[in-house]
């Protein structure tokens, strides 16, 4: 009997053997091979970029500077006023002519005294002026140019402000203060007609005499025609020559006559 209790329990034994507790790892390496890790299946970062904001200041052009003409303005110096549009006889202290550049000074004298409402402007009292624009003359027989702008009077001693210009230059009137030199387009044109009118003349002249002889009358007719095709065609060219010619300088000497009228009111 005791036997086979012991065999009931050795076959019991061997039926249930130990159990262990192994880990399975087929899980975790099912994961690695369909999946990988995550560190592997993280997107990749876009890369990052500092933007640093900059202002531009927009570009600004240069813009040209223009030398504005010199205004002489008129400042109430005194309680004696010298109205608007007196005029002043006057002389030249120096020589005027379209060589002197703008900016050049230039100066009166008046010649008489002038006699106004409580105020008297003596004789040899001086004008100064200053040359605004000046030019040579130019083709088409434009003549050359000064304009004057007459700025300030010696009165007593002291500079008085004025605003005034030139009526009459050389004894001459001119107009809007343009003091211009000789326009020559016609007298230019007549003097480049005159090789065409000397050739017509002198075979006129040969046509005359040919005729006058019975043995050269048949060839009188020659010079008359060859004279009046030159002086057609000299007729004709003469306008276009003259168009490319000058005209007239300014030249005005020291002492000549020159009349000054005031723009505006002057105050002594």
């Amino acid at each position: 009997m005791k036997r086979f209790i012991v065999l009931i329990l050795i076959f019991l034994l061997f039926q249930n053997p130990g159990r262990t507790f192994d880990l399975d790892e087929t899980v975790d390496d099912e994961i690695r091979k369909n999946y990988g890790t995550e560190e592997e299946n993280l997107p990749t970062l876009p890369a990052i970029t500092k933007h640093m904001e900059t202002t531009k200041t927009p570009d600004v052009k240069k813009q040209e500077t223009i030398t504005p003409p010199k205004i002489y303005p008129v400042y109430k110096t005194g309680n004696i006023k010298i109205k608007k549009g007196t005029t002043f006889n006057t002389t030249s202290m120096m020589a005027i002519s379209d060589w002197q550049h703008a900016g050049t000074t230039v100066k009166f004298k008046t010649t008489q005294t002038i006699y106004g409402k409580n105020f008297t402007i003596p004789a040899s009292t001086v004008f100064n002026g200053e040359i605004i624009e000046s030019h040579q003359p130019q083709i088409t027989c434009n003549g050359g140019l000064v304009v004057i702008r007459v700025h300030s009077m010696i009165y007593k001693g002291q500079t008085i402000p004025v605003n005034a210009y030139v009526t009459r230059a050389n004894d001459k009137k001119i107009f809007l203060n343009n003091i211009k030199g000789e326009r020559k387009y016609l007298k230019t044109m007549w003097q480049k007609g005159n090789w065409g009118r000397t050739l017509f003349s002198r075979m006129m002249s040969l046509t005359i005499n040919l005729g006058g002889e019975g043995s050269t009358f048949i060839l009188s007719p020659f010079p008359l025609a060859y004279g009046t095709i030159c002086l057609g065609a000299n007729t004709i060219a003469s306008p276009f020559c003259a168009f490319f010619s000058k005209g007239g300088h300014v030249s005005i000497p020291a002492g000549r006559v020159f009349k000054i009228k005031l723009l505006d009111d002057t105050y002594i």
